[in-house]
């Protein structure tokens, strides 16, 4: 797909864990998507790449801290890519690359933020539960 722009390096070691199309009520009064947006599915997506491990209830923990590269422009879609990169006895720690695919001009792709996020499997109570299935499921 066309040329990229500040990109990532390799995704290879990723699955594509949520692609969303941006829509008008996504944007600021700029005329971008606002932040919280953007942080939302990289939340999203970090559910996701935790769930291939199991049918656990999974909740977000942490969230290192994102850099905003590139803007996210109306019309773009964002594809949110997700890897494990550390299991421990109740968390998973998801690396997420965040791209976005330009509706004008076609063709380009920009890297716009990475984050790291902490999973952990808990029960009904919220209370952390061990698990014992590592990832399962590759998501395309």
């Amino acid at each position: 797909m066309g040329g990229a722009l500040g990109s990532a390096g390799d995704l290879s070691q990723f699955s594509l864990a949520l692609r969303v199309m941006t829509m008008p009520k996504d944007t600021n009064q700029y005329g971008t998507i606002f932040g919280g947006v953007i942080l939302s599915i990289i939340d999203q997506a970090g559910f996701v790449q935790a769930r291939r491990h199991g049918p656990h209830r999974w909740v977000t923990v942490a969230m290192d801290a994102v850099e905003f590269k590139q803007p996210v422009k109306l019309g773009d879609v964002v594809n949110a890519y997700a890897r494990t990169v550390k299991s421990g006895r109740s968390s998973v720690t998801v690396q997420v690359e965040v791209h976005a695919e330009r509706f004008n001009p076609p063709g380009m792709t920009v890297h716009v933020t990475s984050a790291q996020l902490v999973m952990v499997s808990v029960d009904e109570q919220g209370k952390a539960i061990a698990f014992t299935s590592p990832a399962t499921i590759r998501g395309e």
